[in-house]
């Protein structure tokens, strides 16, 4: 028996087990587990205690009490206060086809060996009686992939415990079991073989091929199995069933493509002898082509591949058995927290966690700075026309202040991700300080909410826009879709005094105060038409200004024939005096990780939707950052009627032309002027 067979076993499960298993469900409430990101459902049976269970646990949120677990390397303790950094807790089993991959995938291993931050630490455990076994290996895997990097020393941060979660005799298990999971990333995806030959059906691990390529799922049907070789030449005797190749000699979108070409209802792709599951993808340009039909990967089975060898008629079908939780966390502050989707089997989902965790940390340190603290909304929900409204008092003396910062935050009306809002949308603040005044309901600050994950704390720098505060007392407005799920949302408003202006261009410079913004453009339709609406506008500047600044905030949304706005790379310009061009590219958008990169600043990950692709100009769970240039020297600044500023928006060096359903720009734009 080769090393994987070995390692991952197949899962053979009696007739009459299955049945007894079935007949018990029957007795409990079946949960539906929308998969959002997916487009698609799949029914599986939640682990989560109904509301008439007395069955109790900690929930995310709750401090962590102290443990200790037993380690290759002696004795793992934490202790409440003592750790500087976060701990992540692993629980692996081999009845994973997501976890064999893994741990198998050199790719994998290594961003945990390079990426894991300095602050973190990893207890790894096993969920079977094969702990022993499991902690030796997964200590190998790792400590190979940490021979050939230039960081072992985080092999001191890596524990791996030979005692079965079940066995542990603290509070741990009650974690992995009540949390449970019907999610994509621990749920046990299964393949079940049948034949009118055998006396009992043959069950085995599968692992579904990346969704963001196959537009469809498995249904819940049995399917004839048909032999197709190793697909890489399309079969017509496939048909209408499900075609069983071998991987190996062409990619694997080719043996889907050639398979959906053949009219087979899907693919499963089976490992050779010794190899072990991979991740099935497309590379490069494939992806640009969407394939109509579900795969997965399976190991080989020998009585499969047998019978079909000898002409019996073999069906497929495909379940989904919830399981204990794979992942959970406990942050600096010694709070348990959930760790969300890993959308595609890589320890770069934990390392994305971690990355936020210390970004949390450094927000904490930063919030403790001196500040002038008011209030808005306080754990308010935010749905429906309306939003949340709050009317509050300003502080005196405004004009002592040069800062004004939005610490805001995003949750859900549950504790678990579960809770959470399922897509994600704009969430935008408005406020007025004077009904009768030129800036009532201006745009103060816009975030966008997270795919169905609760943790979004954010800070974000608007001090250009502190005149828009003119009177004492300010109605501020935060609303996003009125058919959108509720969030729960917090909002203070912070007041300081910094000694530079800020993040403009141009560097630290002498304590100025914003006194006047000038509204300059807003987005609209992106079509052929979108330039030709906006025209240049004349304008002097106030005499006793010290400094001019362009302030915008601008986000690029839809999806025409050029995925624009929001996958597309667009660029914004406002050009002065017809010779001074300041330009924003959102040259990300579309990348496969491009808000990946920044989860340091804040954006939330382990989303449950594509959060990982690149944006035009923003990131699922991320506040929008306001975008500066000093352009003072741009300008003529002696009063006159003089200066002139145009602006415009193009795709590729052009203006946009789709040639169906249009994207749109959302922007805000100012001059401000400081003295």
């Amino acid at each position: 028996m080769d090393v994987w067979r070995s390692k991952f076993p197949m899962l053979w499960f009696l007739v009459v087990v299955v049945t007894a298993h079935v007949r018990e469900d029957t007795r409990k409430p079946k949960v539906t587990e929308e998969y959002a990101a997916c487009g698609s459902q799949d029914n599986t049976v939640s682990l989560r205690p109904s509301k008439a269970s007395t069955a109790t646990g900690p929930e995310p949120g709750d401090p962590a009490e102290a443990f200790s677990v037993r380690t290759l390397d002696g004795e793992f303790r934490y202790r409440p206060g003592a750790l500087q950094g976060p701990l992540i807790v692993h629980a692996f089993t081999n009845k994973s086809a997501f976890l064999e991959c893994l741990w198998s995938t050199e790719s994998s291993l290594n961003s945990l060996v390079q990426d894991l931050p300095d602050s973190t630490q990893v207890l790894f455990l096993s969920l079977d009686d094969s702990a022993l076994s499991d902690a030796l290996w997964m200590r190998e895997q790792l400590h190979r992939a940490a021979m050939n990097s230039s960081k072992k020393e985080v092999l001191s941060r890596l524990h791996f415990s030979p005692v079965p979660v079940y066995a542990l005799g603290n509070w741990i298990p009650s974690v992995f079991y009540y949390w449970g999971c019907a999610a994509r990333n621990c749920v046990l995806g299964q393949a079940v073989f049948t034949s009118d030959e055998w006396n009992i059906p043959v069950i085995i691990k599968r692992l579904d091929a990346r969704y963001d390529w196959l537009s469809t799922r498995w249904t819940q049907r049995s399917y004839e199995l048909m032999d197709a070789g190793d697909g890489c030449d399309p079969s017509p005797s496939v048909a209408g069933a499900v075609a069983w190749v071998s991987e190996g000699n062409c990619s694997f979108f080719t043996k889907v493509q050639n398979m959906a070409k053949s009219n087979a209802s899907g693919v499963l792709v089976y490992a050779l002898p010794g190899n072990p599951i991979q991740d099935m993808n497309c590379v490069q340009d494939e992806c640009n082509t969407t394939l109509s039909i579900p795969a997965a990967m399976v190991h080989v089975e020998s009585s499969v591949a047998q019978a079909l060898q000898v002409g019996q008629l073999v069906y497929v079908s495909f379940q989904s058995t919830p399981s204990p939780y794979f992942f959970f966390n406990i942050d600096q502050q010694g709070l348990l927290a959930e760790m969300g989707w890993f959308l595609y089997p890589s320890f770069s989902f934990i390392n994305w966690q971690a990355q936020w965790f210390d970004f949390y940390a450094d927000l904490q340190t930063k919030l403790q700075s001196p500040a002038k603290v008011v209030s808005v909304f306080d754990k308010v929900q935010m749905q429906g026309e309306k939003g949340a409204v709050a009317t509050v008092d300003l502080p005196s003396g405004l004009l002592d202040f040069n800062r004004l910062e939005l610490d805001a935050s995003l949750s859900c009306p549950g504790r678990r991700d579960s809770s959470c809002a399922h897509w994600d949308h704009t969430v935008q603040l408005f406020v007025c300080c004077d009904p009768a005044g030129p800036y009532c309901n201006t745009e103060l600050g816009r975030w966008i909410t997270a795919f169905r994950r609760g943790i979004g704390h954010w800070l974000t720098d608007v001090s250009p826009l502190l005149p828009l505060m003119d009177s004492n007392r300010c109605t501020l407005t935060m609303k996003t879709v009125p058919w959108a799920m509720p969030w729960i949302v917090s909002l203070n408003l912070r007041f300081s005094v910094s000694n530079h202006t800020g993040n403009a261009t141009g560097g630290g410079e002498e304590k100025l105060h914003p006194f006047r913004v000038m509204p300059l453009y807003s987005g609209g339709t992106f079509d052929k038409n979108y330039n030709k609406r906006y025209q240049p506008i004349s304008f002097p500047v106030p005499p006793s200004s010290k400094k001019v600044e362009l302030y915008a905030v601008i986000t690029a949304h839809g999806s025409d024939d050029n995925s624009c706005g929001e996958f597309c790379v667009t660029s914004h310009h406002f050009l002065f005096n017809s010779v001074f061009n300041n330009t924003l590219v959102f040259d990300s958008a579309g990348s496969p990780l491009g808000c990946t990169t920044r989860v340091k600043e804040g954006a939330v990950p382990n989303e449950h939707g594509t959060w990982l692709y690149g944006r035009g100009g923003w990131c699922d769970g991320l506040q929008v950052n306001p975008w500066r240039v000093d352009i003072t020297e741009q300008l003529d600044m002696s009063g006159s009627d003089s200066n002139a500023v145009i602006y415009f928006g193009l795709f590729e060096g052009q203006d946009p032309n789709p040639s169906r359903e249009p994207g749109y720009i959302i922007m805000s734009s100012f001059l401000v002027f400081y003295k």
